[in-house]
């Protein structure tokens, strides 16, 4: 880019010097100016033709160099082709070198989003790991945070057919165990699948859960294997139900300071009858007390 500027600039030069010399030439011969003798106007003539012609040999030469460089920069880019082709070559292709980049992409963005099931992606990790690809410097690093991340994300949640509530139980210990969800605050997920109905249930004991709070011995509850959407309704509903109890307990804190109160009032009013009572005894006292010897007072 510089040297196609510097280029122009020498023409433009080059331009400028011969359209001086014609300036030059014109005004002499239509002014005729004596004040510049032919000898003086000829060497003047003769320093710009030179000067010209040194520019124009320069460009020439450059315009040399330019052709020399740009076919050694084609013959690099052939040269930086050709190796482009045989390094994909050697891993199979662009095509297979693309498609791992993308499916790298998404397992590591369902891994670290915990989306869908485990296995299914540790299928997709067992797929990446079937290539020689994973080797490779742009993608070795990344493969191997996948399969530690992978690791973290837990034991499989194997879904039972139903879980049988022994005595102890709640929904928040059950979802809490390792076989069921290893997670004590997914207990809504619980909830909402045996609000309506439990699997099964002992005679007279309730297969419904209407209250999360109340579940019995023997009821066999419905363990829907976990997902994000239900994770999120699980953290929605604790948050709701959680408000909900804070909002009752208030307002039984407040019916029983009301008791409170009125139980103080009764027993205030109970005490100033009995005070009133103390006070009029003692006043007959003395009357009597004087009747019955007029000499105190």
């Amino acid at each position: 880019m510089k040297f196609q500027k510097f280029l122009i600039m020498l023409l433009a030069l080059s331009l400028v010097v011969g359209t001086r010399i014609s300036l030059f030439a014109q005004d002499d011969e239509e002014k005729k100016d004596e004040e510049m003798t032919k000898e003086e106007w000829q060497k003047q003539i003769d320093e710009y033709t030179a000067k010209k012609t040194e520019l124009t040999g320069k460009v020439a030469d450059l315009q040399k160099d330019k052709d020399a460089l740009t076919k050694t920069l084609d013959s690099k880019k052939a040269e930086v082709k050709k190796a482009e082709d045989d390094y994909y070559s050697a891993i199979g292709g662009k095509d297979k070198y693309d498609a791992f980049k993308t499916n790298l992409g998404k397992l590591e963005t369902i891994v670290k989003n915990k989306e869908g099931k485990k296995e299914d992606a540790e299928k997709m990790y067992a797929d990446l790991s079937a290539s020689n690809l994973r080797c490779h410097p742009d993608f070795a690093a990344r493969y191997k945070k996948l399969g530690d991340d992978l690791k973290a994300w837990g034991p499989k949640v194997e879904t039972p057919t139903g879980y049988t509530v022994v005595k102890g139980d709640c929904l928040y210990k059950i979802a809490g165990k390792k076989e069921i969800y290893n997670n004590p605050k997914m207990w809504p997920v619980l909830w909402d699948a045996n609000e309506k109905g439990v699997v099964s249930a002992p005679p007279r004991v309730p297969k419904t859960i209407h209250n999360p709070n109340l579940i019995y011995p023997g009821q066999v509850l419905k363990v829907p294997a976990l997902t994000k959407d239900l994770e999120k309704m699980a953290m929605d509903k604790a948050h709701s139900w959680k408000r909900y109890h804070h909002k009752k307990m208030l307002k039984k804190e407040e019916g029983t300071d009301k008791k409170d109160m009125k139980k103080d009032e009764k027993k205030d009013v109970k005490k100033d009858a009995v005070d009133k009572k103390k006070v009029a005894d003692d006043k007959k006292k003395v009357v009597d007390d004087k009747k019955k010897d007029p000499a105190k007072k």
